[in-house]
């Protein structure tokens, strides 16, 4: 019997056509587009060789042999006080950033270069800088360096976060555990992600682990969409969720780093929680939307508009406040000094209000000196307690309303997960007051390792008890 031939198939395999159907994207023409913006960044700290932080042979062998640090001396002076010390750099952080501009401009997170004493620039044709740091805003995680290229530089194509869908894929580009020039794929997982941060983030499946902090996320247009900053982890490896900064939101705070080093940000004055489902029903809002204002700062710009403790904030310059999050974000993206309508949900009444919005500097650039700044206030030690803590000045003393206590200013996991947060005041530890951090520190030390002790916390205006367990 004649007839055409019939194509011989592979056991498994997939016609052609089909292939051109459901097969997965390429990513190569992306990578070689965008991969030459994208920077190696390792950060160094000066530590004087013999003030006793000396490290085990152990960790000096790795940081002679991978890094290529200077070994001192073992026998080096423990030294006095009088004694001279010689400062020696070593490597504190390994990240990533890109280039947003041919004259050097770069973006990259704050925590990457925090702390930092120097900052190393590497290039994908294995060219190193020094950086300036231009500056830095914690609250965003967003910061800016540049370095001095003396031939134009690649920089990447910025896009718009506003446009990003769930579902479409994305590429992260970075140095996972500081190997440069990665690339992993995935699909944004989800936007607008709430995590407790000043900013929503675009969440994604794509595996970000550390020093992937910085690295932009960009779309299979090419643009860059985002800088990925954080991940959710259980063993501080990537475990299928990250998180990135939406770009809009950090070309704005870009902008002004570039323009004065530091961001300037509208504030109103109050504290504010989450309207729960329960509140919006008994209220009449029909669904669990708003923000509701807690505390009223005294003499602020809310106070001074007539906002009361009770109120829900529903619309601020004519924007929605769905979730509570987003009403410090849209204070925060209006200028100073403008005087903008705010309606509130007042005894199931509707009331608009005329707010003259006040200014809140977050990080001023290094070397400004803030308002009402008096001398650097003492920081507490690692304590069992797991809570780093600063005194207060006279100034943050009138404005908490209080006469002493220290504040909250880092928490580690456990004191964290027991409730006590950044921003609390601690009044007492047991039945001790607290007025100083040495005296702070001085009533941890004698803590028993393991028993809980009630600490007595300022959290706005009003008091609380916190169970901590010190640990060693």
């Amino acid at each position: 019997m004649t007839g055409a031939a019939v194509p011989v198939q592979a056991a498994g395999s997939v016609p052609q056509q089909a292939c051109v159907a459901c097969g997965l994207p390429d990513f190569t023409g992306l990578v070689e587009k965008s991969g030459p913006s994208v920077v190696n960044i390792r950060t160094y700290k000066k530590v004087a060789v013999g003030s006793g932080d000396e490290m085990d042979d152990q960790t000096r062998e790795l940081l002679r042999r991978f890094f290529g640090v200077p070994i001192p001396a073992p026998d080096a002076p423990k030294g006095g006080k009088d004694a001279p010390q010689d400062e020696e750099e070593r490597p504190t952080g390994v990240g990533s950033g890109f280039i947003i501009s041919p004259d050097g401009y770069i973006m990259t997170n704050a925590h990457v270069v925090d702390g930092a004493d120097e900052i190393m620039v590497t290039l994908t044709d294995k060219r190193e800088f020094k950086a300036k740091l231009i500056g830095a805003d914690k609250r965003t995680d967003v910061a800016l360096v540049k370095i001095d290229a003396k031939q134009p530089l690649p920089a990447v194509q910025i896009g718009d976060s506003a446009k990003v869908k769930v579902g479409e894929w994305v590429v992260a580009i970075g140095s996972p555990f500081g190997l440069e020039n990665t690339v992993t794929a995935g699909i944004v997982s989800a936007k607008g992600r709430d995590t407790g941060d000043y900013t929503p983030f675009i969440q994604t499946d794509v595996a970000v682990n550390p020093g992937n902090s910085g690295g932009p996320l960009i779309d299979m247009r090419g643009n860059v969409i985002g800088i990925n900053s954080q991940i959710y982890s259980r063993t501080g490896g990537f475990m299928g969720i990250s998180f990135a900064i939406p770009i809009d939101e950090a070309m704005r705070v870009v902008e002004q780093l570039k323009k004065q080093g530091y961001v300037v940000r509208g504030k109103i004055g109050v504290q504010i929680d989450a309207v729960s489902r329960e509140l919006a029903e008994s209220l009449g809002l029909g669904q669990a939307r708003g923000a509701l204002v807690r505390v009223v700062e005294k003499g602020g710009a809310a106070d001074k508009a007539g906002v009361q403790v009770g109120d829900i904030v529903t619309s601020f310059n004519g924007k929605p406040v769905e979730r509570a999050n987003d009403l410090p974000r849209l204070v925060g993206e209006t200028k100073p000094d403008a005087t903008v309508p705010m309606q509130v949900l007042r005894m199931g009444k509707t009331v608009t209000l005329n707010v003259k919005v006040g200014e809140w500097v977050m990080d001023k650039k290094p070397g400004a000196k803030p308002a009402e700044e008096q001398k650097p206030e003492a920081v507490s030690k690692a304590n069992a307690l797991g809570v780093k803590v600063i005194d207060l000045n006279e100034a943050q003393k009138r404005q908490l309303g209080v006469s002493s206590g220290v504040l909250v200013e880092a928490v580690r996991n456990g004191a964290a997960r027991d409730g006590l947060r950044v921003g609390d005041v601690i009044l007492a530890v047991g039945n001790a007051a607290v007025s100083s951090t040495a005296q702070f520190n001085a009533i941890s030390a004698q803590l028993p390792v393991g028993k809980q002790v009630a600490v007595l916390v300022r959290r706005g205006e009003a008091g609380l008890y916190i169970l901590l367990r010190p640990q060693n």
